[in-house]
């Protein structure tokens, strides 16, 4: 491993902790190294609206005792391309020429169309050596949301099931209005962390009516996403606590097609689809999905349930995982 590879490694590793936060923003991590390669300054983007990782960084080694100098000797990491425009923030290319930086190492360009290169090219201008390309691949796999939404204007799809080991997602018939748990509360756990990290959820018309489920984070620490039904022109009553939450978005798409373009209109950047087969095997056939997470318990229906939706197309196994008694499984589109 390079020394330009293990600063953008620990870039990384302090960009993850934005995850769920940063929305609309992107995970950004930045290292400040001094001449000794030493790590003088570290810091990540915590929320929008809130400064920049490399704002922080900078901020941290000014804590620590540096000054211009130290800085005009040091170079500074961040795996992404420094904003270049006014936002809610000042640009960050123009701070880093402020402050008086020789080398700058980024992990990859933006691809938002107010920065895609012109932060390095101010860097550049300001007669800054500059390194782009550093870990590429992980920096990009880092921000799959942020760059989906901007290079494929819709979200970063992910959907998300439950299912018997007999291939089951849900008993055919229900006496109450509430979810059949498939899986343990390990896994149930597991679903909130996942809800948590992403910027929205979305559910059918017929999950609000036969679960009434609430999809929120109840069980983990984090934000609720934001949460979206898709009614399929179904009025619904007020009695379900997702029509009654106002916060909750109901679209009356026709298409799958026209539903993702209005998750990317409503600015999410990633979302859960955690419907009923119905939904979930649409998003399929339509070829419209990023991961899919398949969480497996051990319960069986023995022919009395509806079966789980069936992944087509071009996907691989990436993960396996063990949780207690129950397995999950996430496959990556191709």
């Amino acid at each position: 491993m390079t020394a330009h590879e293990k600063y953008m490694h620990r870039c990384l590793e302090l960009a993850s902790n934005g995850l769920g936060t940063t929305y609309p923003n992107p995970l950004v991590g930045s290292v400040i190294v001094d001449e000794n390669d030493q790590i003088i300054g570290e810091g990540w983007h915590l929320q929008s609206g809130k400064p920049h990782a490399e704002v922080n960084a900078v901020a941290h080694a000014r804590q620590a005792g540096c000054g211009d100098s130290a800085f005009a000797k040091a170079t500074l990491y961040v795996n992404l391309e420094p904003c270049s425009h006014t936002g809610k923030t000042p640009p960050c290319a123009d701070l880093l020429v402020k402050t008086g930086f020789k080398k700058v190492v980024i992990g990859t360009l933006d691809p938002h169309d107010k920065v895609a290169g012109r932060g390095v090219k101010r860097l550049k201008d300001a007669g800054i050596n500059v390194v782009v390309g550093v870990l590429e691949k992980e920096c990009n796999e880092l921000n799959k949301r942020f760059f989906t939404f901007h290079k494929k204007q819709r979200p970063y799809i992910i959907l998300k099931w439950g299912e018997t080991s007999d291939g089951f997602i849900a008993p055919k018939v229900k006496d109450i209005k509430k979810p059949y748990w498939i899986t343990n509360r390990w896994s149930r756990q597991r679903v909130h962390k996942l809800r948590a990290s992403e910027h929205g959820i979305l559910v059918g018309a017929k999950t609000v009516i036969e679960d009434d489920p609430a999809l929120t984070t109840r069980d983990w620490h984090g934000t609720d996403p934001q949460r979206f039904v898709w009614s399929n022109g179904i009025a619904f009553s007020q009695d379900y606590k997702l029509i009654k939450d106002p916060q909750t978005i109901v679209l009356e798409s026709n298409t799958v097609q026209d539903l993702v373009n209005d998750l990317y209109h409503h600015g999410i950047q990633s979302v859960i689809i955690e419907g009923g087969r119905q939904t979930l095997q649409a998003y399929i056939d339509a070829g419209l999905w990023d991961e899919a997470h398949q969480f497996m318990g051990t319960d069986l229906l023995i022919h009395d349930g509806l079966k789980a939706p069936v992944l087509t197309g071009t996907f691989e196994l990436t993960h396996r995982e063990m949780i207690k008694n129950d397995v999950l499984k996430i496959y990556r589109k191709s």
